[in-house]
């Protein structure tokens, strides 16, 4: 049976992360989403509270499963019996730093990482430029399901 790995902040998720983790689903046994902390960001949302998130937005894929955690990524990874870690890429930028850390990854736990691409339409989005709209009172329903628009509003409120 495979476990694919989609780690990230999702700091809120993002159609373009739904976008990615729907198309894992079709690829993979069994998906692991696995929102985590970095301690290079600083996040609008709790571990607890993006989970929540994730939990809400899958529900109906029925080979996903959520779980938050820190610390190391392969160490994660390894404890779960995970046979690959995917990310999704927007643009060439992200693809250095992402290879880079897939290579280190695979050199401490022999675990390979897929890259996958985002569709066009969700190229732009990112976390941090939906949560830039939605702190000045942007519409971000495009950008993040309901219930994440909602909570980006109620986050921000005057």
């Amino acid at each position: 049976m495979s476990t694919a790995l989609i780690p990230g902040s999702f700091d809120p998720v993002t159609y373009g992360h739904l976008d990615i983790i729907e198309r894992t689903a079709h690829l993979f046994d069994d998906v692991l989403v696995a929102p985590m902390d970095n301690a290079a960001k600083a996040t609008v949302f709790s571990l607890a509270e993006r989970q929540d998130m994730l939990e809400d937005v899958t529900a109906d894929l029925a080979n996903v499963s959520i779980e938050a955690f820190k610390g190391l990524l392969v160490g994660f990874a390894v404890e779960r019996g995970v046979s690959a870690i995917v990310k999704g890429l927007r643009a060439v930028s992200d693809f250095d730093y992402e290879l880079q850390m897939a290579q280190l990854n695979y050199r401490l736990s022999g675990i390979e990482t897929f890259f996958m691409p985002t569709t066009p339409q969700h190229s732009f989005l990112s976390s941090s430029l939906v949560r830039e709209v939605a702190r000045y009172g942007g519409d971000v329903s495009s950008m993040v399901p309901a219930t994440v628009a909602q909570r980006l509003a109620t986050r921000f409120a005057p």
